[in-house]
């Protein structure tokens, strides 16, 4: 059974920051390739940054310079550091699993919400 739990989200003012974390069981990690993605209320979600197994990472240009995602292997976690955190990163960020190109799998998702 394929299991990825998030944590990390919670209440941050504008310009905090925050550590997201995603842990895998199930599959080989190491393997994967990982990604975050947000959805907003009342949008699409969307991809926010993806690692491949081989530690090549992308991210879209909203957070670039501001979010760094990263992977360790030993521990089946991803992170998706975040800094500069801005009101419109609000959202439910998520975590999934691409293995072998074909299955996708997700978390449950954990709460950002960036507000004074």
């Amino acid at each position: 059974q394929v299991q990825l739990v998030e944590s990390g989200g919670g209440l941050v003012q504008p310009g905090g920051s925050l550590r997201l974390s995603c842990t895998a069981s199930g599959i080989i990690f190491s393997s994967a390739t990982m990604g975050w993605f947000r959805q907003a209320p009342g949008k699409q979600r969307e991809l926010v940054a993806t690692i491949t197994s081989r530690g090549s990472a992308v991210s879209i240009n909203s957070v670039k310079g501001r979010f760094t995602i990263s992977r360790d292997d030993a521990k089946n976690t991803v992170y998706l550091q975040m800094n500069s955190l801005k009101p419109e990163d609000t959202a439910v960020y998520y975590c999934k699993a691409v293995v072998n190109a074909i299955y996708n799998y997700w978390g449950q998702g954990t709460q950002v919400t960036v507000s004074s």
